[in-house]
């Protein structure tokens, strides 16, 4: 360890990156369901303008396009047909009106059957060759002239005996002055008023929003102003009906944390009040050591206390398995296939000694082929450990345990068996013989009562299921044995393929 006066290395003085330091920070919801909402409002914003130009733009078009159509038609009723030719009378005052703006230049022409010009500016443009004019219709166009925009409304006359490709034509046209001013006047008294509104609008939005997720603030305030231990459920009739879900998912946490804690506390004192016994039997002999002064019963007094120590000492690794077992966080993340025939065999061979010094028959049947299932090599010799254990120590001198492994087929998947011919377990405690610290009363047994707790911890997190099955398969009616069976689910894919 490090003393506390050393120089920092570098790794431990450089600062954190600054996109962790991001990531660290949490988010606002409160900030992001505002953004959410601005965002497409500032987006829709310049839409609308254009959107306002285009339609202010049109609106100003249709007054001063019917003053070019009436100019138009004017023109058209001063032109007569004389045989086969076109003639205009144009008086002099009217071409004082169509030249009478202060505000755009206004141009006009009037073309013959022959396509001469009869009155008006030649400079005018004539109608696009892919447009076909209707006689009689006025059509309208925007043309450049002199470098400036100019709109033209152009009439092809009707007249009595000439067709379309001979009938006069009249034009007027106009610069876009006022229609611009018209235009951007319409702009201004729809946008003037939204740079008015957006602030309103925001500060709404925002209001609003701050009212909406004041629920939220009062739930945060109530959780934060409750006590380390309350686990008492939310009422979710407190929150908006939006977080309904949240609400019963947390409430479905704290009452899986207070299932945790309260187990915690039961192993706590259940473990104290088993470590209770041994550490109080170890001072007893020793202290009756200490008095003795007989080599005999010295030698007795040291014999009980090594004895008792080794009770401790097994009564404690047992409890650090529990442990273990339980506490293995996200463990089928590292499970990978195992074949169950030599992990039982070694594990067979590590008890043989303790078997021989009780005089029992220990011994295995396998299968003579690979028995996989998906799992943790460890936790699997920690319970096929404690299934000898057990057998063993409610096996009578001279019996026999055995440790067998089948096949049921390839969808049922695989079979642990440990039989005994011990005493067996009465009918009324074959349901609480896995719970913690229980020991069948009378049975001469100095265990725990964690051996079947630890197998049940661990089988569950390999998804097996364990059952007891009374009578051993040796047949021996004078014994009637207990049979543990682990039945672990089909392997579903091949070993080489297993990724968790």
């Amino acid at each position: 360890m490090k003393p506390l006066d050393a120089p920092l290395t570098d790794s431990a003085r450089r600062p954190e990156p600054a996109a962790v330091q991001l990531a660290a920070q949490p988010r606002s919801l409160f900030g992001e369901i505002l953004d959410w909402m601005l965002a497409p409002l500032l987006l829709v914003w310049p839409l609308s303008i254009a959107a306002t130009y285009l339609v202010a733009t049109s609106i100003a078009n249709a007054p001063f396009d019917r003053a070019l159509t009436d100019s138009a038609s004017m023109l058209g009723r001063q032109v007569k047909l004389v045989g086969t030719h076109a003639q205009i009378s144009l008086p002099v005052s009217a071409r004082d009106l169509l030249r009478a703006d202060d505000s755009d230049r206004t141009y006009y022409q009037v073309l013959g059957t022959e396509g001469e010009l009869l009155s008006g500016d030649a400079f005018l443009p004539r109608p696009p060759d892919d447009e076909s004019p209707v006689a009689g219709i006025v059509q309208f166009r925007n043309e450049t002239i002199g470098g400036e925009q100019v709109r033209i409304a152009a009439l092809l006359l009707d007249l009595h005996g000439l067709n379309g490709a001979h009938a006069p034509l009249v034009q007027v046209a106009e610069t876009l002055g006022k229609r611009s001013v018209l235009a951007n006047e319409i702009v201004k008294g729809v946008i003037l008023p939204q740079f008015v509104i957006l602030p309103i609008a925001v500060i709404l939005v925002w209001f609003g929003l701050s009212r909406g997720i004041r629920p939220l603030s009062r739930l945060q305030a109530k959780i934060q102003a409750r006590a380390p231990d309350d686990m008492r459920p939310i009422d979710p009739h407190e929150a908006p009906e939006e977080i309904a879900p949240l609400v019963a998912s947390f409430n479905q946490l704290l009452a899986r944390l207070e299932h945790n804690i309260s187990d915690q506390k039961r192993f706590i004192a259940d473990a104290a009040h088993q470590m209770r016994t041994p550490l109080a039997g170890l001072r007893t002999q020793a202290e009756l050591a200490l008095r003795e002064r007989d080599p005999e019963e010295l030698k007795r007094s040291l014999h009980q206390l090594a004895t008792s120590s080794v009770r401790a000492t097994r009564l404690i690794n047992q409890l650090l398995s529990l442990a273990r077992a339980e506490n293995r966080v996200n463990a089928r993340r590292a499970f990978v296939a195992v074949d169950l025939e030599p992990l039982c065999r070694e594990v067979v061979k590590e008890w043989v000694p303790a078997a021989i010094e009780k005089r029992i028959d220990l011994g295995f049947e396998g299968v003579g082929e690979p028995v996989l299932v998906t799992g943790d090599a460890i936790l699997l010799q920690e319970l096929v450990k404690n299934l000898i254990d057990n057998a063993i120590r409610y096996t009578p001198v001279e019996g026999a345990v055995t440790v067998r492994v089948a096949l049921e087929s390839a969808a049922a998947g695989a079979v642990l068996e440990v039989d005994d011919d011990g005493p067996g377990i009465p009918e009324n405690e074959r349901a609480v013989v896995f719970e913690r610290f229980y020991r069948i009363l009378g049975s001469g047994s100095d265990g725990s009562g964690l051996g079947l707790a630890i197998v049940r911890e661990i089988a569950q997190q390999h998804e097996a299921s364990v059952s007891l099955i009374e009578g051993n398969k040796a047949g021996d009616a004078r014994r009637p044995g207990t049979c543990v069976r682990v039945r672990f689910a089909a392997l579903r894919r091949p070993p080489d393929t297993f990724d968790f």
